[in-house]
């Protein structure tokens, strides 16, 4: 049985495209990286950095991220609290509880982070925050779905998860935080 090899047909393949054998576009270097991709990374390089936003800070930016901030702190909370249950109380299940207790305490990280971010302009908090908003909403309807005083906590997580939803996509805030339309 003769084997092929398929390498020969693909290097004639290849030879017809720009930087394929035989043909290179602009010189090569040798890191492998071509006259324009070298043109191209000084032109990145000599671009001004993104200039920081002026001006006061939007009062919607601000309570957009204190409302971001609470909800990074409630989780903070909730999860030290299921640690704790789960070191020195008595829960069915200890290692389920302080397993929960980090992962929630973990979790807390991203809207804490987010938060901070927003308060400082930082035109990247933006993402992490709807990001926040959005899985807050299914938590919102399992929690108020579970009756008694979880229809309350479930209902103002959804108002606070909604309104910073809104407070974000708002012109006012996009635009304080560098973030301009598309071209």
């Amino acid at each position: 049985m003769e084997q092929r090899t398929y390498l020969p047909v693909l290097a004639s393949r290849l030879s017809g495209v720009p930087g394929g054998p035989g043909r290179t576009v602009g010189r090569r270097y040798p890191a492998g990286v071509t006259s324009q991709q070298k043109q191209t990374a000084k032109r990145a390089a000599g671009a001004p950095a993104v200039p920081e936003p002026a001006g006061p800070r939007p009062a919607r930016l601000s309570a957009a991220a204190a409302l971001t901030a609470v909800e990074g702190l409630a989780l903070a909370v909730l999860g030290a609290y299921m640690l704790v249950n789960g070191l020195v109380g008595a829960p069915d299940s200890p290692q389920q509880a302080e397993m929960g207790g980090l992962t929630i305490l973990a979790l807390a990280v991203l809207p804490l982070v987010a938060a901070r971010g927003l308060w400082l302009r930082r035109r990247w908090s933006r993402g992490p925050s709807l990001i926040t908003q959005i899985v807050a909403l299914p938590v919102a309807w399992t929690l108020v779905k579970g009756g008694g005083a979880l229809i309350a906590a479930g209902a103002g997580l959804a108002v606070a998860a909604l309104v910073v939803l809104v407070l974000l996509v708002n012109p006012t805030a996009t635009e304080a935080l560098g973030i301009g339309p598309r071209e």
